[in-house]
């Protein structure tokens, strides 16, 4: 045994190291976020898609997938926050995506546009213990350059600024202040990986995050010219037979929204196919580079598929509504996580998760310590993902107090175990979802189950209170609901 003395002068000598020599040996991360990809977009949720994603399809094989993902919110910005922040979005008024103040029948709730400086983002934590970041992409957490990702804990700002979709389209030039155009007609997709892989080249001998956010598949829908023609004679052999069905419209009118039924989409399939074979050069370049072992992967979108407007390019069939919406098409994600060496590959997870799990479950895997002031809204999934045991049984809440773009209705919902309430903020009415025997949420129990319909909307409401939820305001002397 050694001596006293011997034993506090090495634990001290250890205290003195400098944080990069713990860092050394920790995991690197890749982050991909794919803006507005649905749940039944990819072929590891739905064997039948029209869409042809082989990589995304081999990272769940050889990883964790979640067939009870969720988003923060049905729309991008506050599932950004989610992400970045491991809390709520309500908890700071985040509520829609940054620049959406659309009225209906009431004025939206007050909306907070920017993602707080004083917030502790999941590059900030990881940069302060050794880590390069890099951030390419999307961003849309903030109106001015202070609230862009070089001010929130990324090294490298690739394209990231305030715009939610693509200034000048997919094709330079692209008119973005963060990304310097490439000859006329470069591919924005193509680009943003090019950097990704020149980027993974620099920082290939320190742990890393590389946080790569795609524009795609958000609009505007387009795509190389000759991946369009491919699904174009590939959707020839697609009936067009109940290509668009009716859904329902906010509040107090009767006319229906159309809502795709069939995925058949030419254009948003070859955006798809250019997302995927992205996401398998990034993958490529870590097995190239002797990175993909201690490469922990993450997959997954903001929010739910596009169905219900702007060109209703997909599906979310069997899952109802889309992008905008509470429903499952809405907040229901492509959900990922590769731990190799730890996750058995192919494995499945039928636990409800959400994005504002992924900060705390990063944290983890890193042995860095978790925030719990922080993370009051998220939880690690290391313990799923090591299958040595459970998470705590919980309820998830979604709260969107917005008119969407896309005809979504503002409300509240929540789901415990197998049952998801969802609450109207026009009118106050509710309805009642068992999502074990009806994932498309068109058997309302609401009626039939007045005793757990109270007991969750109990639960809601005391949630609206722990996060200081707004809600809809007066309009035209006209008062909405509001919740006890």
């Amino acid at each position: 045994m050694l001596p006293n003395r011997l034993l506090a002068l090495m634990l001290l000598a250890l205290l003195l190291l400098p944080v990069e020599s713990f860092a050394a040996d920790r995991p690197n991360f890749v982050f991909f976020l794919v803006d507005d990809l649905g749940y039944m977009d990819i072929g590891a949720n739905n064997p039948e898609t029209f869409y042809e994603t082989p990589n995304v399809d081999r990272l769940a094989e050889t990883g964790m997938r979640f067939t009870n993902g969720y988003a923060a919110n049905p729309v991008c910005s506050p599932t950004r926050y989610s992400i970045m922040t491991g809390s709520h979005p309500s908890r700071v008024d985040a509520t829609n995506f940054f620049s959406g103040r659309r009225e209906g029948r009431f004025r939206p709730a007050p909306l907070n546009d920017r993602m707080p400086l004083d917030e502790v983002t999941i590059a900030e934590a990881l940069r302060e213990a050794g880590y390069r970041t890099a951030f390419l992409g999307k961003w849309h957490l903030g109106p001015t350059e202070e609230f862009w990702p070089e001010n929130q804990g990324f090294e490298f700002n690739v394209g990231g600024h305030h715009r939610g979709s693509p200034p000048g389209g997919y094709f330079a030039p692209f008119r973005n202040p963060r990304l310097e155009d490439g000859p006329n007609g470069q591919h924005l997709t193509q680009r943003l990986t090019d950097e990704a892989l020149a980027i993974l080249e620099e920082v290939q001998d320190d742990p890393f995050l590389l946080y790569l956010s795609y524009y795609t598949v958000h609009t505007p829908l387009q795509a190389p010219k000759d991946l369009v023609e491919k699904y174009q004679r590939k959707a020839e052999k697609v009936s067009d037979l109940n290509e668009f069905g009716d859904e329902e419209q906010v509040f107090p009118t009767d006319r229906p929204r159309r809502v795709r039924q069939v995925q058949r989409h030419p254009t948003y399939a070859a955006m798809v196919e250019t997302m995927d074979t992205s996401v398998g050069r990034v993958l490529a370049k870590l097995e190239e580079l002797g990175l993909s072992e201690n490469t922990v992967v993450c997959f997954t979108s903001d929010n739910g598929g596009l169905s219900t407007s702007e060109g209703s390019p997909t599906s979310n069939l069997p899952l109802r509504g889309g992008k905008g919406w509470l429903y499952e098409g809405g907040i229901r994600e492509p959900f990922l996580i590769r731990w190799p060496g730890v996750t058995p590959p192919g494995s499945v997870s039928d636990v409800p998760v959400v994005s504002t799990d992924f900060y705390p479950t990063i944290l983890d895997i890193a042995g860095l310590p978790l925030r719990p002031d922080q993370h009051l809204d998220g939880v690690s999934l290391v313990p799923l993902l090591r299958q040595e045991g459970e998470i705590a049984d919980r309820a998830l809440y979604w709260h969107y107090p917005h008119y969407s773009n896309q005809g979504g209705i503002p409300g509240g919902a929540i789901r415990d175990g197998d049952y998801k309430l969802i609450e109207r903020f026009e009118d106050g009415r509710v309805h009642l979802y068992n999502l074990a025997e009806d994932i498309g949420e068109r058997h309302d129990l609401a009626e039939q189950m007045p005793e757990r319909v109270d007991a969750m909307r109990r639960q809601l409401h005391a949630w609206y209170r722990d996060v200081d939820a707004k809600f809809l305001q007066p309009k035209d002397g006209r008062e909405p609901w509001r919740p006890e």
